[in-house]
Formats: structure tokens, sequence, C-alpha cells
């Protein structure tokens, strides 16, 4: 069974997890399929290949958990 999700969307992300509990013990295996976006809620990293496996400087870090901060804002509403 595989599930194929927008990796950033909640919703799809508790029906694929319900989708797998509702085959757990019939043998059927599932496999989450996640699209997903690099750096998503960072605007200096989002889509942007060079920030793979490379650490943010202190003022970056500052900047990006701040816009990640504004999402959750959002998120939590």
């Amino acid at each position: 069974d595989v599930v194929k999700i927008d990796g950033h969307d909640f919703e799809d992300i508790e029906s694929a997890f319900s989708r797998f509990h509702a085959n757990h013990g019939t043998g059927k295996p599932t496999c989450i399929l996640m699209k997903t976006t690099k750096g998503k809620g960072v605007s200096y990293m989002e889509n942007n290949a060079s920030w793979h496996g490379k650490a943010p400087n202190d003022e970056e870090y500052v900047k990006g958990m701040s816009e990640l901060a504004e999402a959750r804002k959002v998120l939590e509403v």
C-alpha cells in the first residue's frame, strides 16, 4: 500500500498514519512517500540545495528560527 502525500500537510500526514495503522496486522506493508520542500519555511533556505548538509551561522540561525516561530503561530491557531 503506497500512500503519496504532501509532507507539509498535517492532515495528510495524520491520514497516512491512520491508513498505516489500519493495515497493521494484515500482513500488507505500507509505504508513505512524503513530497517535501527543502528548507520549507526559512526564506533563504527554501528550495536552495546549497543548504543541504550545511549549518547556518549565528545570524542566519536567529533569522531562520524567527521565521519558523511565526509559521508555528499560524499552526497553533
